[in-house]
């Protein structure tokens, strides 16, 4: 049996809103949100990382995420 610890993450990214981004409202996602996913390996979450920082190709012409990517580890 794998112990718990053994499948635990390791490789994270961390994602928040900028200061001065409009989603930071209290009303909305507030100013202390994040979000962070986890992932098996450090080249895993690396591809991820690249795969986040392109915009899709369904943005319209002039729409840009706002989020702020951080590689975190456990």
């Amino acid at each position: 049996m794998q112990r718990e610890a053994d499948s635990v993450k390791r490789y994270g990214i961390r994602m928040t809103l900028p200061e001065g981004d409009p989603f930071r409202a209290p009303h909305l996602l507030g100013p202390h949100w994040e979000e962070i996913q986890w992932f098996d390996s450090a080249r895993e979450r690396d591809e991820a990382l690249e795969c986040m920082r392109n915009p899709p190709p369904y943005y319209r012409r002039g729409d840009a995420a706002t989020l702020v990517y951080e590689k975190v580890e456990r």
